[in-house]
């Protein structure tokens, strides 16, 4: 009978330091894996969430000149965006200040200025300058950075080619001014493929706006 016991204790004895030795062994394969695995991880890691901006130097991509997005963009996108903005804004000529300033013919105006009746934050005022085609997308961009204290509670866009859709549709909303020449394309580098030229589209763009 004591035999028995002491067989049996030595049986579970076994198997229990069997299983702490594939444990470790299995712990240290595991180790090996995860380590080798950092050298092929992805460049970037998770997923971009549309509408939140990338922080500095991690996925950030510098947008096109504005003069090139104009050369692209599209009035009746620009109209179709800037149904948000209809909640604070009329853009008619000689419609009334809502909660933001009437945008009749804001392009070329002097900032700070609007059809007179508005209010404008000190931060704006100090602004000084007009709205040229290059201001306006930095503040769409960020308002609250391009003016501090304005009182424009908007996050601003963060697709740089519905910005200059919106842009090029309050152009032709009084000011039809001539856009801005397309800048040419930096020469690609050895084994690119050159950009297309996006002046080619910049006369029909300007038409659209006229």
């Amino acid at each position: 009978m004591g035999l028995g016991m002491d067989d049996r204790f030595n049986t579970i004895a076994g198997w229990t330091l069997f299983g702490g030795i594939v444990a470790l062994g299995l712990s240290s394969l595991s180790g090996h894996y995860f380590l080798a695995d950092k050298e092929h991880r992805p460049e970037k890691m998770g997923y971009v969430i549309e509408g939140v901006e990338a922080e500095a130097g991690e996925g950030a991509a510098v947008a096109e000149p504005i003069a090139n997005r104009l050369a692209k963009a599209d009035v009746a996108k620009g109209e179709a965006t800037f149904a948000k903005c209809k909640a604070c804004h009329t853009v008619a000529q000689g419609g009334a200040n809502g909660i933001g300033p009437n945008l009749w013919a804001i392009v070329g105006m002097a900032q700070a200025q609007g059809h007179g009746g508005f209010a404008y934050s000190d931060g704006l005022k100090a602004k000084g300058g007009k709205w040229d085609f290059a201001s306006l997308d930095e503040w769409l961009t960020s308002p609250a950075k391009y003016a501090t204290g304005t009182k424009m509670s908007f996050a601003g866009i963060t697709d740089a080619q519905q910005r200059a859709d919106v842009i090029l549709y309050l152009n032709a909303q009084g000011s039809n001014l001539p856009l801005p020449a397309a800048e040419a394309a930096a020469a690609p580098a050895a084994g690119e493929a050159p950009a297309a030229d996006a002046s080619a589209a910049a006369p029909e763009a300007s038409a659209a706006a006229e």
